[in-house]
């Protein structure tokens, strides 16, 4: 990243906050001239207008790339192999273990606000790092530096999460869904079709794929 004094200071705000949104429909810009960011949502008519704009006004404007679903995901891999109580630890590791695991992430932590605090903190300087990152890449000049310093990259490696399980066992989602088809296969058969509207009533609460981790 380039500093200059004649050059615009962007909105740091807006900037953190395009950089987590990665929802297919939305896109965003920064405005090169002024330090502002254009966000543009494929679902409002009345954003054509901007798109248009940014499309007639050549090296203006500059698209932001938001961090990948598969990027803050890696990051709730990372504060959870930092978390130092075990039985928080293998909760939060189960919930990230398949579809709806940034809803789930979120959901344990509701009930420990100190770990859901420190959450927070933790995303946010990796946040930071990836948006220092991008910056560092693009070839524009902006009026100051980022003003949350210079982060440091927290202790716990950019790795997959090893599983609470040696090699060879089966992780912890692997047991309990081999535990409910146990116990389904034991029920009698007329209690079949109430097990089956119950498991397809949890399954109806699931929110479709979202593309937007908030947690």
């Amino acid at each position: 990243m380039r500093v200059s004094p004649d050059a615009p200071i962007p909105d740091w705000s807006a900037l953190e906050t395009s950089f987590e949104h990665n929802a297919p429909d939305h896109h965003a810009y920064l405005d090169l001239q002024n330090g502002q960011v254009v966000t543009i949502n494929d679902t409002r008519p009345e954003d054509e207008e901007k798109r248009q704009q940014i499309a007639r006004t050549t090296g203006r404007f500059i698209h932001l790339d938001p961090a990948s679903s598969r990027e803050q995901y890696r990051w709730m891999e990372r504060f959870v192999a930092s978390v130092e109580d075990p039985a928080l630890r293998e909760r939060l590791t189960l919930a990230i273990d398949g579809k709806g695991a940034f809803r789930r992430f979120k959901d344990v932590l509701l009930s420990y606000p100190v770990e859901r605090d420190r959450w927070f903190s933790y995303r946010a300087n990796l946040l930071h790092i990836y948006i220092d990152g991008w910056l560092a890449n693009q070839d524009i000049v902006l009026g100051a530096y980022p003003p949350w310093g210079k982060p440091e990259d927290p202790p716990e490696p950019n790795i997959p999460l090893e599983k609470p399980a040696n090699e060879r066992a089966p992780g912890p989602s692997e047991t309990l869904r081999r535990t409910a088809r146990d116990l389904i296969d034991r029920l009698p058969a007329i209690e079949l079709p109430a097990a089956i509207a119950y498991l397809q009533y949890l399954l109806d609460k699931q929110p479709s794929v979202h593309h937007e981790p908030t947690t």
